[in-house]
């Protein structure tokens, strides 16, 4: 059961209506590295998990994700403005001009609609944490070239927060997989000698080794490394 709290994570606000910043940021609803995607992705694969505890995490951070998409949509619903005015969008996509009526749209910026596709499931943990831990760093990435680019202070705070948050989710991930490392997928890990080969086809030079190859692994975020 999901219940809806009708305050946002953060305040919402924008400087200005601006229709192209609004179809930028149209990225981050239905993107391939957006808020539905990260969501749907942590809900679906948390179906089988069986720890208790991690799968608790899955949850957790998935109902974020979908609080984190609905202060995109507030920010492009302000962008947006009050008239349609397909001629304002200077980038993008502009199907809430034309088709939704300013409601923001399930797509990419260029217009392509969200799909399943996007969503990474195997019910192996160690798999499924690393593409986690990965989607967390692409959307991270995807709002840092959001924050660069909208000169809008307002939407810049809620940018600044929202990848912040995806930091700490990748961090808790990161937690996660230390506690799971050794199971499913990462067990037995170069054990097969074909596991320990490398192919140096790439000439002149040789700068990586596989004699001793070690499954992925993180430290615990909690453990700092000592200050030279």
């Amino acid at each position: 059961m999901f219940k809806h709290d009708k305050n946002l994570l953060e305040m919402v606000r924008v400087e200005r209506p601006n229709p192209t910043y609004a179809a930028m940021l149209t990225e981050q609803l239905g993107g391939p590295h957006g808020e539905l995607k990260a969501a749907m992705q942590y809900i679906s694969q948390s179906f089988r998990i069986k720890d208790p505890m991690i799968k608790d995490l899955f949850m957790d951070i998935a109902s974020e994700e979908l609080g984190h998409m609905e202060m995109v949509a507030t920010a492009v619903n302000l962008l947006n403005g009050h008239e349609v005015d397909a001629q304002s969008v200077q980038s993008g996509h502009i199907e809430s001009h034309v088709v939704t009526g300013l409601n923001p749209y399930l797509s990419s910026a260029s217009g392509a609609p969200w799909t399943a596709a996007y969503v990474d499931v195997t019910g192996d943990l160690p798999a499924d944490l690393l593409s986690n831990i990965a989607a967390e760093q692409r959307a991270k990435v995807v709002y840092e070239y959001l924050h660069r680019q909208i000169n809008d202070r307002h939407v810049r705070r809620m940018i600044d927060f929202l990848l912040n948050r995806e930091e700490a989710h990748n961090t808790l991930f990161r937690e996660a997989f230390t506690k799971v490392q050794n199971t499913g997928s990462n067990m037995d890990w170069g054990v097969d000698k074909d596991a320990r080969l490398y192919f140096n086809l790439s000439k002149p030079g040789k700068y990586f080794d596989l004699s001793s190859p070690q499954a992925p692994s993180f430290q615990n975020p909690d453990q700092t490394s000592p200050q030279n």
